[in-house]
């Protein structure tokens, strides 16, 4: 008769349900195929919950430390330690090459480095009660709706944005005090007190001056995106700031599972639960249909620039009292039973500065939960194979813009169903891409044609498809024009 599970074993099990898949999703990132993806996760996943099992109360040199990073950001580092590790080993060979030269870099060395040179999110995040770090954490970055944070959490659903409000208030308090005890040069001093008055008001308009500054320096241009909570630039900040390396990629992955487990158009479950995931075949569906936003892959530093000045967010939230040492969260008594996790890798995310594309590298996986891949620049060409005639729209969306680049976003509606598709535009400043995601792309002078990827070939009649793409641009920056599908023209959406 096989021994019965523990009540240990079963508050594992719970933990591994809720937090393999964001572990996983990170590991694939890191790696450069699905087996090995797999192996990195659960040596990360053992050594983060070793972690947590000791500050949990396994050593009394752990039982006096203030707070910890919540569980997820902790199992997320623990990633990013056992990466190093294996590169130290001789096992980089199966890592992703840019997260190998990452290793080696002054990028690399801040989050094990002084404490006070480490980046401002992972500091501000450390400082708050371990309750507010999770609530903060699961709204911003796993983009998970407030009902479900709240069951998460234990917290009354009623109360969960009010709580929420408050937490982003202490957190920006937490990271305006560390900003100031960080290591400056007088430059940087000089309008620490300039940036803090500026991201206190959301209506206050950036000087000219400030605005330089923020656009040459990385460390006050990830401040400015931790003091204005408000701004739009928090999650990038916290995934960035915690993770490291591919934290943008991570987030932008998170952002799509989310929106492909709960807003799929799926039937609510008998007993309410919202937050199980859908099958694998669904999220294919979904993602073929067209429910693909955009990557967040700019840096902080462009991140942050974009955000000023710092108008449009009229609304407030209340600070708190920095020195209160309880938290607005009541830490949850349990944690919940969720679905299994899947036992294969996910595929590989959209890219970001950061992460080069490697559109092949999970060509061959049996991914039961598909999810968008990051391609690089490949030879395109002018034609489909599908050349029946096409009603389409077009629409472009400008993402975001910075001094010397700009995302855009680039969606077809079809009135007809596609096997296979390819679309082309031009543009009229000598725009050149660089870098896109759920499409290859090749440029020619000034006409760039897209072509499908292996997983989004299929269009459903009255369907939309997607792909987003970062360039360069220089004194003007007109959007794209003379949009075709498979070779026929499309009008403009109004």
């Amino acid at each position: 008769m096989p021994d019965l599970p523990t009540p240990k074993d079963a508050a594992e099990a719970a933990l591994f349900s809720e937090c393999w898949d964001a572990v996983l999703s990170y590991a694939d990132l890191c790696t450069a195929g699905a087996e090995a993806a797999t192996q990195l996760a659960t040596e990360a996943f053992a050594l983060g919950m070793r972690e947590v099992r000791v500050g949990d109360g396994g050593s009394a040199k752990s039982a006096g430390r203030r707070s910890r990073l919540p569980m997820i950001p902790l199992l997320l580092t623990a990633v990013r330690t056992t990466a190093a590790a294996w590169e130290e080993s001789g096992r980089g060979h199966d890592l992703d090459p840019d997260l190998r030269l990452w290793l080696h870099s002054d990028k690399a060395a801040r989050y094990t480095g002084p404490p006070l040179q480490r980046p401002l999110a992972l500091r501000g995040l450390r400082d708050l009660q371990e309750a507010d770090a999770a609530l903060l954490w699961l709204a911003e970055v796993e983009a998970l709706p407030t009902s479900v944070v709240a069951r998460r959490l234990a917290l009354d659903p009623a109360l969960v944005g009010e709580e929420l409000a408050q937490v982003r208030g202490l957190f920006r308090d937490r990271c305006h005090r560390a900003h100031l005890d960080t290591p400056m040069d007088a430059d940087c001093r000089s309008y620490a007190r300039l940036l803090d008055a500026v991201t206190r008001s959301p209506a206050a308009d950036i000087p000219a001056d400030l605005s330089r500054h923020l656009a040459t320096c990385v460390d006050c241009a990830e401040a400015a995106a931790c003091l204005r909570p408000h701004g739009g630039g928090l999650p990038a900040a916290l995934a960035g700031g915690v993770i490291g390396w591919g934290g943008l990629a991570y987030l932008e992955r998170r952002r799509r599972a989310a929106e492909v487990r709960l807003g799929a158009g799926r039937p609510e479950p008998a007993d309410g639960d919202g937050g199980r995931p859908v099958t694998g075949a669904q999220r294919a569906r979904v993602l073929r249909n067209g429910l693909l936003v955009a990557a967040v892959v700019v840096s902080l530093l462009a991140l942050a620039v974009s955000l000023m000045p710092f108008g449009g967010d009229k609304g407030t939230a209340a600070s708190g009292d920095p020195s209160d040492s309880s938290p607005v969260a009541a830490p949850a008594p349990s944690v919940p039973d969720l679905s299994p996790p899947a036992t294969t890798a996910s595929a590989t995310a959209t890219p970001s500065p950061g992460v080069t594309a490697s559109a092949t590298r999970h060509a061959g996986d049996k991914n039961p939960d598909p999810e968008p891949q990051g391609t690089s620049s490949s030879t395109a060409g002018t034609g489909s194979a599908d050349r029946s005639p096409t009603t389409c729209t077009y629409s472009y969306d400008l993402v975001n813009q910075w001094p010397d680049g700009f995302q855009a976003t680039l969606s077809v509606t079809t009135a007809d169903a596609l096997a296979d598709w390819s679309v082309a535009w031009s543009f009229r400043d000598g725009q050149k891409v660089t870098q896109m995601w759920d499409a290859s792309f090749g440029q020619n002078d000034s006409r760039v044609t897209a072509k499908a990827a292996d997983y989004n070939r299929s269009v459903p009649a009255d369907g939309t498809l997607s792909f987003g793409f970062l360039a360069s641009w220089k004194g003007k920056n007109a959007p794209a024009y003379d949009v075709t599908l498979n070779g026929h023209s499309c009008a403009k959406s109004s």
